[in-house]
């Protein structure tokens, strides 16, 4: 882990392996932004149906789901370097799979769903090995930088992929290219990774110490659940952002809205998906520069409250202009709750549990994300486009009010400094079995 002298704001880009990690992360993060929205496009033109964009949160939620918690456990014992370059070929692979599809210019959307359950289970394993990886990489007094830029570059990437994606499915009429496009960025994640030499063998390299032979047991692999469950100030964050975003989230009608509310073309699709991020990435900069010092868990209510607002004014909008300024401020709101989320995770987690309890915080992100496009797709489907999407801004702030008043610790966290792991909700046997 060798360092170079670095201003206090870029603190973290001292470290070698940190650099090559976010790059790997930006490439391939870059390349699944692209294929999302040619995945969207391409279901919506052949069958016209909000019911099927559901499927697609669903066909990658399920998988998530079922293998999340054995992943976490996974990268807990087993070098979380070797998870992550297993995890970046398999991705190389499905989007070729996705490629074949495209060129084959099939109107069944079975074998796109087929492959979406192959991304499901590959992004359960590089979830929780990503999340336990970077605070290995540099030391514990820099990890609220590098939650902050890691979380800018990850905004970065859903900017520009998008809006990539939506370009290049608009000038070549197919997704071949962006698929093409994003099994590069896969094989340049794959590099990099693969290039990663300084990493304490203790966290990433080699087994972590606490767990090397240790046996699995059923017990073990839910040590994560446990402790989550008896932490107020973690069960809190994850749980906030789990029903807010599920609620509130509008991204898998985004092929209607462009389609037909906005009446415009793939390119605005692009943008649309691009417009959130837009609003994190300045964010997470920001929060980079100037990070949170008071109010902490305050500030993320807040945060998660503007969220709803600017999604009811988003599900309004019949203006193109309004409803990228409305996604902006969806997700500049968004970034300020995730700082705080991914900071109060980390910090109030053991290092030998971070595996685990990463895996369990993915499951809620992904219940947010990928069942919350399920849950938007249904509800369009009976309710209409405009109105579950307005409804479930109003849910979000009925959300922010409840978890206000039933995680008062979480409310009342003021500097990120303070928190720190809960040894009482550590299970006995977690660190033995």
């Amino acid at each position: 882990m060798s360092t170079e002298p670095v201003p206090s704001w870029a603190a973290a880009f001292g470290y070698r392996d940190f650099n090559r990690f976010q790059a790997a992360r930006l490439f391939s993060m870059i390349g699944m932004q692209m294929q999302s929205v040619a995945i969207g496009w391409q279901i919506y033109a052949i069958t016209r149906r909000p019911l099927d964009l559901a499927w697609v949160g669903l066909a990658q939620f399920l998988p998530a789901f079922g293998f999340s918690l054995f992943a976490g456990q996974v990268a807990d014992r087993v070098p979380r370097r070797t998870i992550l370059l297993a995890c970046h070929a398999l991705m190389t692979a499905l989007s070729l799979a996705l490629l074949a599809t495209a060129r084959s210019a099939t109107q069944n959307t079975a074998p796109v769903y087929a492959v979406l359950l192959g991304i499901g289970v590959v992004r359960a394993f590089v979830g929780p090995a990503n999340q336990a990886l970077l605070p290995s990489l540099i030391p514990a007094d820099t990890l609220a930088n590098a939650i902050a830029w890691a979380s800018s570059f990850f905004q970065v990437a859903t900017v520009l992929g998008p809006m990539l994606g939506g370009i290049a499915y608009a000038a070549y009429g197919n997704g071949g290219p962006v698929y093409a496009a994003a099994a590069a960025g896969s094989v340049l994640a794959f590099v990099l990774v693969a290039a990663m030499r300084g990493i304490p063998a203790r966290d990433s390299l080699a087994r972590p110490a606490s767990a090397a032979g240790l046996p699995q047991s059923p017990r073990s692999i839910l040590a994560g659940v446990r402790y989550v469950r008896g932490n107020p100030i973690v069960l809190g964050a994850i749980s906030l952002d789990l029903f807010a975003v599920l609620l509130g989230g509008a991204t898998a009608l985004l092929p209607i809205y462009a389609r037909d509310i906005l009446f415009l073309g793939p390119w605005a699709l692009g943008a649309l998906r691009s417009a959130p991020a837009a609003g994190a990435a300045i964010t997470g900069v920001w929060l980079a520069l100037r990070p949170i010092e008071r109010g902490t868990g305050a500030k993320m209510l807040v945060s998660v409250a503007l969220f709803g607002a600017a999604t009811i004014v988003f599900g309004l909008s019949r203006n193109f202009v309004l409803s990228l300024a409305a996604l902006a401020a969806l997700g500049a709101a968004d970034m300020v709750s995730v700082f705080v989320r991914s900071a109060l995770v980390q910090l109030a987690t053991p290092d030998a549990m971070r595996g685990r309890v990463s895996a369990v915080n993915l499951v809620f992100i992904g219940a947010s994300n990928e069942l919350g496009e399920f849950e938007s797709g249904v509800t369009a489907q009976w309710l209409g486009v405009v109105p579950s999407v307005v409804a479930g801004g109003v849910g979000t702030l009925i959300v922010v009010a409840a978890w206000a008043w039933l995680f008062p610790k979480l409310r009342q966290v003021d500097r990120l400094t303070d928190v720190v792991p809960e040894t009482s909700a550590i299970p006995a046997e977690s660190l033995a079995s």
